[in-house]
């Protein structure tokens, strides 16, 4: 079972791995480390390394136990909690990206960065991502799908791969590694809970009528809460199959309460009396009537992992996952006097609310051997992510009192084929070195589809005159109507090849080709040189260039709907229509073409006895960006929309190559260990990432948009904004963990750099200031089975500033207390305990 047990990622085009944080930490104090690097078996490169130094482009990498020490119970906040270039923007109040929240790497798009498991492409979610927060616009996979319990390391690649694996790797490439032990296993629960004051929102005492018969409010101190309760159990065990197989299974339940952290609603939510009095009803209101935080969620998972060795050189492998999340999540309050209720239905007004249903399938299977001196591998993977929307507590308006309250707004389906094929070889064509050859192909299917909702979630009731009566389809989330289905597929054909040999005895250099051809869009061709020069045992100089591409998804150059947009508190029924569609071509929608980028890298690597540190300084450029339309509204708009049949649509928007871009910017590593001889070891690590992004250049309006006047601009300043500071400028990781007898103590500190949430104007623009996040954890061993820990994410209770006090930065009234773009959680303090067993 060699090949099984040695199944890490081949990331780099070099494919090595390269120094993190925890990964020289690891090549440190564990000597098997350089050992399970030594085969490395996935498409591309499979050229041995000495030790994890031997990188020519820099790679994160975390272990189970680094998993095991954050106390976060999904695998994008441990990412965020220990990486500096991966953030895990706190998204709320967006519909159906609360319930899947897309990660970044870089700061560029969710769809930026390529996931795999165990070396293979995992699939996307079906979800487009359509509110206003970070990955606008984007499709991303769910990572959160993959339990932790499942995962025996997760490596990043912190640069450009679309040489190597194609599509989506711009950014870098997240390579999640299962685990493959065939013995023993373990038993985990955690439980944890919220308890916060939220730092500038105070508690709301009493409501009462000032001397002008205005509402006045009495309130006292900051506002506790204890809410957000977690509660996870988790299995893992292995089983020997015969003498040369393993199967490695997995299964995790999640149930996290949602959090509230809204601030208070002072709006009248009643018409008064003909006298102009207030209504009584005003008194007793429920004032912290939105839901401000995280969704309400329920995960199960389940996963496997399998290899078997055969006696003839031929190894089998298959691994496979299936996943189910229910959540709910709120919009905006609708108020009783809101023109969108029914006061039949709804005296005191009503929060609509959101409910998805998700299952998740993958399942992979693959041979490999060798034959005629090369290595060969084969394999087969396929992924499907249906996405069922629906809500309740709500209403279809334009119905009035005979609507339903409770709708099946239709799914979201994206599905995933493929076949991949590769070898290798080494050669002697004169050089130093042999020259180690891969070639390989690939074959890959997508599918998207929108289904239809039931009628009433999305019909719209009009008058004689064939005017809306008033706001049709369920509120806070219209379903999909049979115009808004789809049913989409596409194909694309690669291959490609690599060449890796050291020039001189210090000198490695890899060179890397792909030629892929899509169905819909064409072809398109990218490169990649990276080379490490070792100057001494202690300093090597490494450094990378490619190009890359992303093809546009098919929930990109297909998504079709209507949905309620806020702005500045104002709602409207804005549109995403296909480039194809006649709304968005009269307004200049085009064909989409596939981003293109070059990526560079440049740095070193340092080692003297237990201190590491490696620098990595990098640039992306990325042309023709695929980013969605700012809301387009106007009465040219409205009249082009009625010509089209839009009849319930104020505003529309399009996806479209707008603009240019490049982000620069510089991680650095460092890590040291030290014996404190009866005291016990102490690991130390600090890491930052210093990242820029600009927007080099807006393409002009097209002609049809130009036609219509200068109030109309179909990519402005807020998303401009957004792309350039939506995401820390930078990011700091300090660590240390300290064990000492049965004790293992975890410290860890998280400063998060300034970010902006971008307005229309300079002057609305809110800037969430730098903050340190720090969390702590101390775990008892009191056998070799039994471990408890307890600890606490965020153990000061920070917030970022609040709006409540700074008029001005909110747009909403102050009903909510801080901004969506901070970039870390906005609960709070989270206390948990957790008790693991292992057998």
């Amino acid at each position: 079972m060699t090949f099984f047990k040695k199944l890490p990622l081949q990331l780099a085009i070099a494919s090595t791995l390269g120094a993190s944080v925890t990964a020289i930490a690891a090549e440190q104090t564990v000597d098997t480390t350089a050992q399970e690097v030594e085969v490395i078996s996935v498409t591309g490169t499979r050229r041995s390394l000495r030790s994890i130094a031997q990188s020519t482009v820099p790679v994160d990498l975390l272990t189970s136990r680094d998993l095991a020490t954050t106390g976060q119970l999904e695998i994008s906040q441990v990412l965020a909690a220990q990486l500096p270039s991966f953030n895990y923007p706190s998204a709320t109040l967006a519909d159906g990206t609360d319930h899947a929240k897309p990660a970044v790497l870089r700061g560029l798009a969710p769809d930026h960065t390529l996931v795999l498991v165990n070396g293979k492409r995992r699939h996307s979610g079906a979800l487009l991502n359509l509110g206003g927060t970070v990955g606008r616009g984007s499709t991303a996979v769910d990572l959160n799908n993959i339990p932790t319990s499942a995962i025996k390391r997760v490596e990043v690649l912190r640069d450009g791969a679309a040489a190597q694996y194609g599509s989506d790797a711009i950014a870098g490439v997240i390579n999640i590694i299962l685990k493959d032990t065939d013995d023993g296993g373990t038993v985990s629960y955690t439980f944890g809970q919220y308890n916060t004051q939220m730092a500038g929102s105070p508690q709301l005492l009493s409501t009462n009528a000032d001397q002008s018969g205005d509402l006045s409010f009495t309130k006292g101190s900051d506002r506790k809460l204890k809410d957000g309760i977690s509660r996870t159990a988790s299995a893992n065990a292995g089983f020997s199959l015969a003498d040369n197989g393993f199967i490695n299974i997995s299964i995790e339940s999640r149930n996290n309460e949602p959090t509230n952290r809204s601030g208070i609603d002072e709006r009248e939510q009643y018409n008064r009396d003909e006298t102009g009095a207030l209504d009584s009803r005003e008194f007793d209101f429920d004032r912290y009537n939105h839901r401000f935080g995280k969704a309400d969620i329920e995960d199960i998972a389940l996963f496997y992992n399998l290899g078997y060795d055969f006696d003839n050189s031929l190894s089998l492998y298959s691994f496979a996952s299936y996943s189910n999340r229910k959540g709910n999540s709120a919009g905006f309050y609708r108020r009783a006097n809101d023109t969108r209720n029914i006061p039949e239905v709804y005296p005191d007004g009503f929060l609509p609310q959101i409910n998805t249903d998700v299952d998740d399938y993958s399942f992979a299977i693959g041979l490999n051997g060798e034959s005629h001196d090369w290595a060969w591998d084969v394999s087969t993977n396929y992924g499907l992510n249906d996405f069922g929307l629906g809500v309740s507590n709500s209403i279809n308006t334009s119905m009035g009192i005979d609507s339903p309250t409770e709708f099946d707004n239709g799914a979201l389906v994206y599905e995933q084929y493929l076949v991949n094929m590769d070898a290798n070889n080494s050669f002697d064509f004169g050089l130093p070195d042999d020259v180690f050859v891969t070639i390989g192909a690939e074959y890959r299917h997508e599918r998207y589809q929108i289904k239809a909702g039931e009628e009433a979630s999305y019909i719209t009731v009009l008058d004689d005159n064939g005017d809306p009566v008033a706001a049709g389809g369920a509120q806070v989330l219209a379903g999909f109507s049979p115009q808004n289905t789809t049913d989409k597929s596409r194909h694309n054909i690669a291959v490609f090849a690599e060449f890796d040999t050291y020039l001189t005895e210090d000198w490695n250099i890899v060179l890397a080709g792909r030629f892929e051809d899509y169905s819909d869009f064409g072809s398109t061709f990218t490169s990649k040189l990276a080379s490490r020069y070792s100057i001494n045992e202690s300093l090597s100089l490494r450094g990378a260039i490619s190009t890359g591409f992303r093809a546009p998804s098919l929930a990109q150059t297909s998504y079709k709907s209507v949905s309620t947009v806020f702005e500045n508190g104002v709602p409207s029924e804005v549109g995403l229509f296909p480039v194809d569609e006649p709304a968005a071509k009269a307004l200049g929608a085009r064909a989409l073409e596939a981003e293109e980028s070059v990526n560079m890298t440049a740095g070193f690597i340092f080692t003297q006895g237990n201190l590491s540190l490696t620098f990595d300084a990098y640039r992306i450029e990325i042309d023709d960006r695929i980013v969605l339309s700012e809301n387009l509204q106007g009465p040219e708009v409205e009249a082009i929309l009625a010509q089209a049949g839009e009849l319930n649509t104020q505003s529309v928007r399009y996806f479209t190559n707008a603009i240019d871009s490049r982000t620069q910017g510089v991680d650095i590593v460092a890590t040291y260990s030290l014996g404190l001889e009866s005291y016990g070891d102490l690991r130390l690590s600090a890491a930052v990432n210093f990242n820029d992004t600009k927007v080099t250049h807006v393409k002009d309006n097209p002609a049809e948009l130009e036609a219509l006047g200068d109030d109309y601009e179909y990519f402005s300043r807020r998303e401009i904004t957004r792309f350039e500071k939506g995401t820390p400028a930078d990011k700091w990781n300090l660590s240390a963990t300290w064990d000492f007898a049965d004790f293992q103590t975890t410290l860890r500190a998280t400063r998060y750099g300034e970010v902006t949430d971008t307005s229309s104007t300079p002057e609305g623009d809110e800037v969430i200031a730098a903050k340190w996040i720090t969390d702590l954890e101390v775990a008892y061993h009191p056998s070799e089975q039994w471990k408890v820990a307890v600890g606490a994410n965020n153990l000061f209770d920070q917030y970022p500033q609040d709006t409540v006090s700074n008029i001005g930065f909110s747009d909403f009234n102050q009903i909510f207390s801080y901004s969506p773009f901070t970039p870390y959680s906005l609960d709070g303090r989270f206390i948990y305990g957790n008790i693991t067993y292992s057998f």
